[in-house]
């Protein structure tokens, strides 16, 4: 949750309490502090994306619009409602042997919103394969076959994205751990999947991403929802559910679609970031907004996060600080004072950080330099 109203959420809260009153006074707080934010990155926009999830028309609890409608609370730019093709518990009482209704709907109750509708399914398998998303694809119907391998192989004729699902679920891994079987490497071989999920719902799986790193997988992170997102997430006690961060050319489904396959996503729940650190490090540094003040040998430095993130940095500067030890927190949407003993007056001198709550691999951190002029 937010911790400082921005400006424009300011002049919101001003505009309502003159026009509208208390209710719409409440409404803009509300917008403000629930809408993930981080921003773009020299030569992408950063696009926040929930890409696995569920209505009534699988296994879900709601109808495809309340997905449309939480999206668009959250700040999203993109989602996929990936229904079961196998698996239709509610056939019986939501008869719809068309499996491409559930995107058909929710592109209709995304109608005059910028939210971009990404059609989608879940294959639905026991282990091996397990679960795997398929996006971008063009006809739902034609992956409902007998044969798994044909399942992936009409996916990739349709040019969808495929990526394996919670590989870590312990419904279908008891330990916990994600494992490659042969069937896998032979998905891999065939260039049948592109990414996997190292978050999932609540969970997370160091071993999703060292195997991402050594197949040179695209980093997925998603809720998996199936009830309604405030429930799972508590959103009104300052919760959120996991996203993908796309990092696109520009906002547009092809242009995401290219993304991925480019590996230019990274994760963020939890107040944990993973990615690549060409993607970590501007991403973070973009968010801070630096002031210099005073130019003695013990300058202070005002850091402001604009992100949703409360960053954990940890200095590897030349620099010792002044008022912090090696370690200290950038708290999401506040301001932050952090005073450097230069030890000589300087004009300009770069304090570098290694940031703590985020992964490049399962064991290292992005670093990050912030120019002081």
């Amino acid at each position: 949750m937010k911790h400082q109203l921005t400006k424009r959420a300011l002049l919101l809260l001003l505009s309502a309490s003159l026009f509208t009153g208390v209710s719409a006074q409440t409404e803009a707080v509300e917008e403000n502090t629930r809408a993930i934010e981080f921003p773009d990155i020299p030569g992408y926009v950063t696009l926040k994306s929930d890409l696995h999830m569920h209505t009534v028309l699988s296994d879900g609890n709601v109808w495809p619009n309340i997905r449309v409608q939480e999206a668009i609370k959250d700040g999203l730019d993109a989602i996929s409602i990936t229904d079961h093709i196998e698996y239709q518990p509610n056939k019986n009482d939501i008869p719809h042997p068309d499996r491409n209704r559930s995107y058909e709907l929710a592109l209709k109750a995304a109608k005059g919103t910028e939210l971009l509708i990404i059609p989608g399914t879940e294959i639905t398998r026991s282990m091996p394969p397990g679960h795997f998303n398929a996006i971008f694809v063009k006809d739902v119907n034609k992956l409902k076959q007998d044969d798994v391998m044909e399942v992936f192989r009409e996916a990739q004729r349709q040019g969808a994205f495929v990526f394996w699902n919670h590989p870590h679920w312990t419904a279908q891994k008891p330990d916990g751990v994600a494992t490659l079987t042969d069937m896998h490497m032979e998905l891999l071989k065939e260039g049948l999947f592109s990414g996997i999920e190292i978050y999932n719902d609540n969970t997370y799986s160091v071993e999703a991403l060292e195997i991402a790193q050594k197949y040179n997988l695209t980093l997925m992170g998603n809720s998996d929802i199936h009830s309604l997102v405030d429930w799972v997430y508590k959103v009104s006690e300052g919760g959120h559910r996991p996203v993908t961060l796309v990092f696109a050319k520009e906002k547009t489904v092809a242009s995401m679609q290219k993304a991925m396959e480019n590996r230019q996503t990274a994760i963020w729940f939890k107040n944990t970031l993973v990615g690549r650190q060409e993607f970590l490090a501007p991403l973070v540094e973009g968010s801070l907004e630096l002031r210099r003040e005073g130019k003695g040998p013990v300058p202070t430095l005002l850091i402001h996060n604009h992100s949703d993130a409360d960053y954990v940095l940890e200095n590897i500067s030349d620099y010792k600080l002044h008022n912090f030890a090696s370690v200290f927190t950038l708290k999401a949407h506040e301001t932050t004072t952090v005073m450097v003993k230069t030890i000589e007056t300087r004009e300009s001198f770069d304090m570098k950080f290694r940031v703590l709550n985020a992964f490049t691999t399962p064991y290292k951190h992005p670093e990050i330099t912030l120019m002081v002029q």
